[in-house]
């Protein structure tokens, strides 16, 4: 990488080139927000973790995630594919034989998912108890002031 001289003031397109190459998450127009929202949105973080497990056929993802349609699996992939997460490899047989596996991009991130999931999983109790306390605070507020 070139490094410019610090006393010159970078162009308004090496600015946005370099804003973009770093990512501003909390930036209205941060590439990464689109990233995140694939990786982490309602079917990205269950894709990634039944990835890991290895090669799937479209139908054994769609079987192993319950509650995903096949639209929104095929979209959940195609966009995971296309961030260069997910390898999708068509076979040319009768009928169509499709196997999703994860690229070496795609194993880290969903390690990091996968962790998240976890710790989720872990503190479920704890999370439902604070939802059950808020949710009854919230009920309480709503009778006072009815």
């Amino acid at each position: 990488m070139i490094k410019s001289d610090a006393s010159a003031a970078p162009s308004a397109g090496e600015s946005m080139l370099a804003t973009i190459r770093q990512g501003h998450v909390l930036a209205s127009e941060c590439p990464s927000r689109i990233i995140l929202n694939h990786v982490c949105g309602r079917w990205g973080v269950l894709v990634l973790i039944v990835l890991r497990g290895g090669m799937h056929r479209f139908s054994e993802v769609r079987r192993k995630i319950g509650g995903v349609s096949e639209k929104m699996l095929s979209q959940t992939l195609q966009q995971l594919e296309h961030d260069g997460f997910v390898h999708r490899k068509a076979l040319p047989v009768v009928p169509p034989h499709v196997e999703y596996r994860l690229t070496s991009m795609g194993e880290e991130v969903a390690l990091q998912v996968e962790t998240l999931a976890v710790w989720v999983e872990t503190n479920l109790p704890r999370i439902m108890q604070a939802r059950a306390t808020s949710e009854q605070a919230r009920d309480e507020a709503q009778a006072e002031s009815a």
